[in-house]
């Protein structure tokens, strides 16, 4: 009949609206996060490069002391989580002294955090390098690099919050370019210290690249607190801070504790991966240095298709309208499973130019199947971080991913590591796969709960203040 042909016509042409407004505003958020993680994937790997250059001692001394960073990172991962779910639904109803709260609670939480890490690396680094690795050499150099390096602790401690925040509310193109200034920096100072400044030197150029990063995290500070007392975007106030508001405070610590206790379960499970590879040998933690660094590089699309979807959805949610999160959380998944398999096949295809990596023979011949094994984790990774990590929390529902990953990480992954690292001694790639089977492993687990779409949830406040206090 007529009238049907009219209706289904013009349901296809409202639902072609849809899609290509979803696909804009997708586009729009995630291209700058994009451009952001390619360039830290970039400076990462040229760090690996400069540091190759005076020897893989350097490579790998650095590599380990960077999971003690890597630590201090995930609470500031779990900080940030829980600022970007109550900013994201916060900008839905376009609350800005509820943000400003959420910001001062966020700096305070993670300032106490980051300056016991501080205290402790400046204190014991060798104590620290020795629960990573028995071997003198690295401990050595390590605890050099860890002593310097743990200044930029208390610096981001502010930075990323702020960042996380602002990009919450959907500036992800300012907050790009504020990282990407300091990444690249950072790396402009490390060629400087390597090859300039003490080129050979391998004890000198490892101190030099730590102090090279305090100084691009400086940057990246100055830029916040300038931006902020601007006041185009939102405000740090020291006064949120130092007297947070306490209903906020309450939702802040229900939504990000879950997630931050997750961080810490699955960032906790990954150091003690490295750990497990640091006491097999050298070659293999080098290697390990390496493919994370090109894996990292080749998932950054992935990445930013997670975080961008999360703001969009967290912002439905935080505005009301729950039949658009839920249809915008499904293009989300289409995104993240697709090009996630495009990235593992990116992976193969670049996997021939590691023979740039100035490593051993054993190193070279172990990255080259830990890249064909990287290839395969990548599928799992983007749709798990995609949906785990970014569309349950965006409606506060960080539980499932700590419930998901104690049970991978801590009931299957380490504890067949350890039997088959130590006890049973097989080789270094067969042990490789074993430690990246957790995102194979929890991929049934998250599409159930995906469909029972109890994660999506409005958690403002309605009794939030309105005005802005001056």
């Amino acid at each position: 009949m007529p009238w049907r042909r009219s209706f289904y016509m013009s349901a296809l042409t409202q639902h072609k609206h849809n899609s290509a407004s979803f696909s804009r505003r997708m586009l729009a958020l995630v291209l700058p996060i994009v451009a952001q993680n390619l360039i830290t994937a970039l400076v990462n790997m040229a760090d690996v490069v400069l540091l190759g250059s005076i020897g893989q001692s350097a490579i790998s001394a650095v590599s380990l002391a960077g999971q003690i960073t890597f630590i201090v990172m995930l609470f500031t991962f779990g900080v940030g989580t829980g600022v970007g779910i109550l900013t994201a639904q916060y900008w839905g109803k376009k609350d800005l002294t509820a943000i400003e709260s959420i910001i001062g609670i966020g700096v305070g939480l993670l300032f106490i955090v980051s300056f016991a890490f501080f205290a402790v690396s400046v204190a014991i680094p060798k104590a620290l390098m020795s629960l990573l690795t028995n071997d003198g050499e690295l401990v050595t150099l390590g605890a050099q690099y860890l002593r310097i390096m743990s200044a930029t602790y208390l610096l981001m401690s502010v930075s990323q919050v702020y960042i996380n925040a602002v990009r919450s509310m959907e500036h992800t193109r300012l907050t790009a370019i504020i990282s990407s200034v300091s990444l690249l920096f950072n790396v402009a100072f490390d060629a400087i210290v390597v090859f300039i400044l003490f080129p050979g030197d391998i004890v000198m150029a490892v101190r030099g690249v730590a102090v090279a990063t305090v100084l691009a995290r400086i940057i990246e500070l100055i830029t916040c607190l300038a931006l902020s007392s601007r006041g185009s975007v939102v405000r740090l106030r020291i006064k949120r801070i130092l007297h947070f508001d306490r209903p906020l405070f309450s939702d802040f610590f229900k939504y990000a504790a879950p997630a931050q206790v997750n961080y810490l379960v699955w960032g906790g499970g990954l150091t003690a991966t490295v750990a497990i590879m640091g006491h097999v040998g050298s070659d293999m933690v080098a290697a390990n240095s390496v493919a994370s660094v090109v894996r990292n590089l080749v998932m950054v699309l992935c990445t930013g298709i997670g975080q961008g979807g999360s703001i969009l959805v967290g912002k439905s949610l935080g505005a009301g309208d729950i039949a658009k999160a839920k249809s915008d959380g499904f293009a989300v998944v289409k995104s993240a499973l697709i090009f996630g398999i495009l990235a593992g096949l990116i992976l193969l295809t670049v996997r021939p130019l590691t023979v740039l990596f100035d490593l051993t023979k054993n190193s070279k011949f172990i990255l080259n199947g830990m890249l064909y094994i990287s290839a395969v984790y990548c599928v799992g990774k983007s749709l798990n971080s995609t949906v785990i990590g970014g569309l349950f929390c965006a409606g506060g529902d960080a539980k499932f991913g700590l419930i998901c990953d104690a049970i991978t990480m801590w009931c299957v992954v380490i504890p067949l590591g350890l039997l088959f690292g130590f006890y049973l001694k097989v080789p270094p790639l067969i042990l490789y796969a074993v430690l990246c089977m957790d995102e194979i492993v929890k991929m049934p687990f998250m599409v159930l709960h995906y469909r029972k779409y109890k994660w999506l949830k409005n958690i403002t406040r309605e009794n939030a203040e309105k005005e802005v206090s001056l």
